[in-house]
């Protein structure tokens, strides 16, 4: 069994904003491997919990409902009461400023890069050795980060994100069915490539 955490904050004010990319995934991932006619989401650790299936292989899929900085408790609850290895069972999906909007990095562990989604989720587990994915949204500019990340698309960059959306979504299923170093191999990249 996997656990695929998106990360983002809760609320429609947030919807399809940069900060939200890795909501998009799950609700991708969504559509795409949990059973419409029995596929509901649960709110279970302090989030919005559906059950999936990849290929044979049970997928969870997770929405913290903590908003992005307090995104830790949700992922800790669900890692503990299934007993689960960071380094072997989550992915998580993060947007990331430093990579160009639409840019796909697939990373076994790492630092957090400022991102404070991430450095909470750190902070719970007592590791970064966890798989995460990146999804580009590109720098702020001269645009405030808050403001920046918790703004919306613009019509090119969004333009760009849905192709990387769809790849992003792939590759969680490659890593879910055949592992960190395929997904890693097949679906990092940039989006101009």
């Amino acid at each position: 069994m996997k656990l695929v955490v998106g990360l983002g904050n809760p609320g429609p004010e947030y919807d399809r904003t940069r900060h939200n990319v890795g909501f998009d995934v799950i609700d991708r991932l969504a559509r795409r491997c949990v059973d419409p006619a029995g596929g509901v989401a649960r709110n279970k650790f302090s989030g919005l919990l559906l059950e999936g299936d990849v290929r044979g292989e049970k997928i969870l899929l997770l929405k913290p409902l903590t908003f992005m900085n307090l995104s830790g408790k949700a992922v800790a609850e669900a890692m503990n009461f299934y007993k689960m290895s960071p380094v072997e069972d989550l992915m998580v999906v993060v947007d990331d400023t430093a990579l160009d909007c639409g840019d796909l990095r697939i990373k076994p562990g790492g630092g957090a890069g400022g991102h404070n989604g991430l450095s909470d989720v750190s902070r719970l587990l007592g590791t970064d050795g966890w798989p995460r994915l990146r999804i580009g949204i590109d720098k702020p500019g001269q645009i405030p980060l808050k403001s920046y990340v918790l703004g919306r698309f613009t019509e090119d960059q969004q333009m760009r994100m849905e192709d990387s959306l769809d790849a992003a979504t792939e590759a969680v299923m490659a890593w879910a069915t055949d592992g960190l170093d395929t997904a890693m191999n097949r679906f990092n990249r940039r989006a101009s490539a």
